[in-house]
């Protein structure tokens, strides 16, 4: 393992968060912070210290039969699902199972001299385990947020960002988050946007062995890293934006994640791709003069843009709105459709 992880500074830790403290100083802040103990209290928590056959047993509770989701390496890829040494693939199978299937195939595994790594994710709690939800509540406000359970064994998920607020919940085995603020993106070597492991780009480093020589600026990365290390009944809160290296421990391990939009807004990853299109291959004076108007429309702090306009007239340039989301949705569509 890359020593420099062992070294990273540490995400602070805060105890008997309340819901008015998440939300007044946690949210705003928008640093990562490790909730210990959020939810502790859980049902689901109590199984899993009983084991992977007690844990087993007790999601076997709330199968819903629909089903869900797999990743499946062999015990060559030591848990890190990622590329195929020529980018054209994957290093593992994708795959849909039920429930039972999964958690069967988990408990065989635990026997196993080497392992096959299993993933299974993003399965809706209210859809795919109907009461899961009702005997394991989320003592904070996550708005609109749906809980995703994820089940599997060791596994390693490569640094990636997601666009939404993020908490997540340990409930079996443990979670080594690796964190790097938004703006380390540029040293982190991402990966293919259109072609991704699970969704989101992903660094392309190893982060228990990076390759200096192949990624150099990762070295400015590396000053900038933090870690979390959670047990059962821990959470943690990623920020929007902050990219994060997941690695879960145990034969059979569980955690459960909200995510959620402030402002319910359009995601903005969709905005940058079709900037790549219409803006980063211009002539150099171009760009400049996108960039002026960028910074004025869109990262400027001098104001209301459109102060200068009566109400009746900024159209797309007023004040947040669903009406303004329309009209601007409307307008994207008329420019596209002459693209």
């Amino acid at each position: 393992m890359n020593s420099a992880i062992e070294q990273a500074e540490r995400v602070p830790v805060l105890h008997d968060v309340t819901a008015q403290r998440f939300a007044e100083h946690i949210l705003p802040a928008h640093r990562p912070v490790i909730l210990r103990g959020l939810v502790e209290h859980w049902p689901a928590v109590t199984a899993g210290r009983g084991g992977p056959e007690a844990m087993a047993a007790y999601l076997g509770r709330f199968d819903g039969g629909t089903p869900i989701g797999l990743l499946a390496g062999a015990s060559a890829i030591g848990g890190r699902f990622f590329y195929s040494d020529d980018l054209r693939g994957f290093n593992f199978e994708r795959a849909s199972v039920t429930l039972p299937v999964l958690l069967g195939g988990l408990l065989q595994e635990a026997t196993a001299s080497a392992p096959s790594a299993l993933y299974a994710g993003a399965a809706s709690a209210p859809d795919q385990f109907p009461g899961w939800v009702a005997e394991n509540p989320l003592p904070l406000a996550t708005p609109d947020a749906v809980p995703r359970i994820w089940i599997g064994n060791s596994s390693r998920v490569s640094a990636h960002y997601d666009g939404s607020s993020n908490i997540a919940a340990v409930v079996a085995g443990t979670r080594r988050f690796i964190l790097f603020p938004p703006e380390q993106a540029e040293n982190l070597y991402v990966g293919p946007f259109d072609f991704t492991v699970a969704g989101q780009p992903t660094s392309m480093v190893d982060l228990d062995a990076p390759d200096l020589a192949r990624y150099p600026r990762f070295a400015r990365a590396m000053e900038a890293m933090q870690m979390a290390d959670l047990a059962p009944g821990d959470a943690l809160f990623v920020p929007s934006f902050w990219w994060h290296e997941v690695r879960a421990t145990g034969p059979l391990n569980v955690l459960v994640n909200y995510w959620w939009a402030e402002s319910g807004r359009t995601p903005p990853f969709a905005a940058l791709v079709h900037a790549m299109l219409a803006v980063r291959d211009l002539p150099a004076p171009e760009r400049a003069a996108m960039r002026a108007w960028f910074d004025h429309y869109v990262f400027g702090h001098a104001g209301d843009a459109a102060a200068h306009l009566p109400d009746h007239a900024r159209g797309i340039l007023g004040a947040p709105s669903v009406a303004r989301t329309q009209a601007i949705k409307a307008f994207l569509q008329r420019t596209l459709a002459v693209e």
